[in-house]
């Protein structure tokens, strides 16, 4: 492949490295490490003899239980250039569905941090198969037997068609499934990001989101090879030390989802002039309330651009417009480096403003799903749309609004409920953090509404006053019957609430 080639990950890197050489690809927030557009294609080269010396070849599975550091990046990035196949495995999972992803991945080598690899280990004791530990440091700069003469071995360069990751998704219903998404996928959308958003080689952002979730790993690592541009790595995302770290480092925008919005809403807002330069701030992979949208613009006075997108699509698939003029409180934006409609129960394109399930069609569509045919063919219809399994409408001028999930859709009485419906009202009292709703069965209405309450610190608020707010803010019969007060709600990695497992605390 030709180093201007940009439809793979391979391609996208030689081209920034042929074009920039000298340029700051990451730097770290906690030190002097960097890595530059001329050093990351030579290691990747050296991460790539690396892998090879422990078993792995082109096409083969590289696991990667790690968190975020510059030599977690290096690893990705290497075993894609040489063609390989990336899988970064969630940190937040439970032992039972790590070890799944590891078996099921058909992995022949795993890169752990030094605290991983005893509990990796005994994951690998039993999966029926060799597989090679290779232990990193994750803020290190060098693998071990990186230095040896083996890692300068060609490899050739990987077609745009060869699957460059598989990324499991949370499975929040079952056992995770394992998105194959190839170096076009990739590299088509790393391209789509940097053109919606208008980002160019002066561009920084700062890289709080984990690496093993899909928005990090597209909009935060690759995008930058896209544009030319950089980003900061801390090691993870702190609410005290955001503002300093973006600042520090020298940021133009941030990339973050609503629930560290609702943190840093929590903390002091800084002087003006040290967020100055940062140009906006990117939320994805849930809905955000247009409450806090409006406190966050409100308190740091930087605009927020919402977005939309799903480990199927390589992540963004909607976006608001960069001009603050043109966006839609409430709505994930238009359709970006893809198409999109809403269509019914029997597939067909509902009009503007009938709500329906959004579906995706473009080159940032996943191949399938690993070892699962069944499951890609559900999530396809015959003529080639992802069914996205959000519910939702477009109107007039082209722009998408979410109002929940298929499987979360509360029907009470034979009405259709959104759950975001209840939760951006809650939100608007002023004791509430975070609220979720979910359908609690009942005898009488089939589904009643219930809701769990995250009460902002220091509030007080019982369930006589938020049931008199809710029935004066939705009506009697959207109003929730069943009220919890919790401390905190369960997320998948992409930062979206899990609905489903609240159902238990209505259990009696």
């Amino acid at each position: 492949m030709a180093a201007g080639d940009g439809d793979t990950v391979h391609g996208l890197i030689e081209q920034v490295a042929a074009r920039q050489p000298g340029a700051v690809y990451a730097l770290s927030t906690e030190g002097e490490a960097r890595i530059d557009c001329a050093a990351l294609v030579q290691g990747c080269r050296r991460v790539a003899g690396a892998l090879q010396a422990a078993g792995a070849r082109p096409g083969d599975t590289v696991s990667v239980v790690m968190p975020n550091g510059l030599q977690t990046l290096r690893l990705l990035l290497g075993a894609m250039h040489a063609g390989m196949v990336v899988n970064p495995v969630n940190l937040l999972s439970q032992p039972e569905q790590m070890r799944y992803v590891l078996a099921h991945s058909d992995c022949r080598v795993v890169c752990v941090a030094p605290e991983w690899e005893e509990r990796v280990r005994a994951m690998l004791a039993d999966i029926g198969r060799p597989v090679s530990v290779l232990v990193a440091d994750p803020d290190g700069l060098a693998l071990p037997g990186e230095g040896e003469a083996n890692a300068l071995r060609a490899l050739p360069a990987p077609s745009p068609d060869a699957v460059a990751l598989l990324m499991y998704t949370s499975g929040t219903t079952g056992q995770p499934k394992g998105v194959m998404l190839t170096q076009r996928n990739l590299a088509a959308n790393a391209q789509a990001i940097s053109a919606e958003h208008e980002l160019g080689s002066a561009d920084r952002v700062l890289a709080v989101l984990p690496l093993y979730h899909i928005n990090a790993f597209c909009v935060t690592m690759l995008a930058p090879l896209a544009h030319g541009g950089s980003l900061a790595m801390p090691p993870k995302f702190s609410a005290g030390r955001f503002w300093e770290q973006a600042a520090q480092t020298g940021c133009s925008w941030i990339n973050v989802v609503p629930t560290m919005i609702s943190y840093l809403l929590e903390g002091e807002a800084p002087a003006r002039e040290r967020t100055a330069a940062i140009h906006f701030c990117r939320s994805a992979s849930a809905a955000l309330p247009p409450e806090h949208h409006r406190a966050f613009e409100r308190l740091f006075g930087i605009g927020i651009v919402e977005t939309m997108g799903l480990t199927e699509t390589a992540a963004p698939s909607f976006s608001n417009p960069l001009d603050p003029a043109r966006r839609k409180l409430g709505s994930v934006g238009r359709a970006s480096g893809c198409e999109a409609r809403v269509i019914d129960a029997a597939l067909a394109e509902v009009p503007d403003g009938s709500t329906g399930e959004l579906a995706i069609r473009g080159p940032n569509v996943m191949r399938g799903y690993y070892k699962n045919e069944e499951a890609t063919r559900a999530s396809f219809t015959p003529d080639g749309w992802l069914r996205t399994g959000d519910l939702g409408h477009r109107d007039a001028d082209g722009f998408f609004f979410v109002t929940g999930r298929i499987k979360e859709l509360i029907i009470k009485g034979g009405e259709n409920i959104a759950p975001r419906e209840i939760d951006e009202a809650l939100l608007r009292h002023p004791a509430v953090l975070e609220a979720a709703a979910v359908g609690v069965p009942d005898r009488h209405y089939g589904q009643e509404v219930g809701v769990c309450i995250v009460l902002r610190e220091g509030c007080a608020c019982g369930e006589d006053e938020l049931r008199a707010f809710s029935a004066e803010a939705l009506g009697r019969y959207k109003a929730p019957g069943h009220y919890r007060f919790v401390t905190d709600l369960p997320r998948g990695p992409s930062g979206k609430v899990q609905r489903l497992k609240l159902l238990p605390l209505f259990a009696a």
